[in-house]
């Protein structure tokens, strides 16, 4: 992508947008145009003012974009703050990812934790993190694992649909599970486990352990847990 010079920051100060090859920030450094490179690396602390075009993404220190981000590769495993919209084609984040607005791409591997005002449009979202999402998360294949604290939606749909309670690795001995809610939830195929919905929308619907749905409707089949509380259900 970039076919300009290295852009190494390891001191601080305030430096030009443009083109460059690769950017590496070890101090603190402010880039005050835009950025379009095949790399961007941040281990120090980076603040660009307005937008990051990029190959591969590596935020192992503190980051934000105030405009928007793109990239083919993205590892967060510091913190990634993105003002507007971040399409981000694979990512995986163990760290913190907040987005001001949409966050689009193709998969999305998260460890740690994701914050979205808007949207979350994905060909795949693999989470067993945590998670807060205005809008509404769209993937064809939706695959949570509840670990711990609760993830929120306001709305998710996708083809199929899983989230199962994963007991906590790093404090095995701990009581707290891991909790979904959603106002919304449609696929094709749906699993939940520990999931409070107030609509679940789907050909096959599962309701597993520790669920309180309002309502579901369902065309093909429903098996439900029987500590699961199902306000209302519909064939349809």
């Amino acid at each position: 992508m970039g076919k300009g010079q290295n852009l190494i920051i390891n001191g601080s100060g305030s430096y030009p947008g443009g083109i460059y090859d690769k950017v590496s920030i070890r101090g603190e450094g402010m880039i005050v145009t835009d950025v379009e490179c095949s790399a961007f690396h941040v281990y120090g602390t980076s603040e660009a003012a307005e937008n990051v075009k990029t190959g591969s993404v590596k935020i192992m220190g503190e980051a934000e974009v105030k405009g928007d981000v793109a990239a083919n590769d993205t590892l967060v495993m510091g913190t990634l703050m993105v003002g507007r919209n971040a399409r981000l084609k694979k990512m995986k984040v163990f760290g913190l990812l907040e987005v001001g607005e949409k966050l689009s791409g193709d998969v999305a591997t998260i460890k740690g934790s994701i914050s979205v005002k808007g949207d979350v449009e994905l060909e795949t979202f693999d989470s067993s993190g945590g998670f807060d999402i205005k809008g509404l998360l769209t993937a064809d294949k939706v695959k949570i694992a509840l670990r711990f604290g609760q993830s929120t939606a306001e709305e998710i749909g996708g083809g199929k649909i899983v989230v199962k309670r994963k007991k906590n690795s790093i404090l095995p001995f701990g009581r707290e599970e891991g909790t979904l809610s959603a106002k919304v939830i449609e696929g094709d195929d749906i699993y939940l486990e520990n999931t409070t919905a107030e609509v679940v929308r789907g050909n096959t619907v599962k309701i597993g352990p520790g669920c309180q749905i309002g309502l579901v409707e369902y065309t093909t089949e429903l098996k439900s847990d029987s500590s699961s509380a199902i306000k209302s259900k519909t064939k349809v």
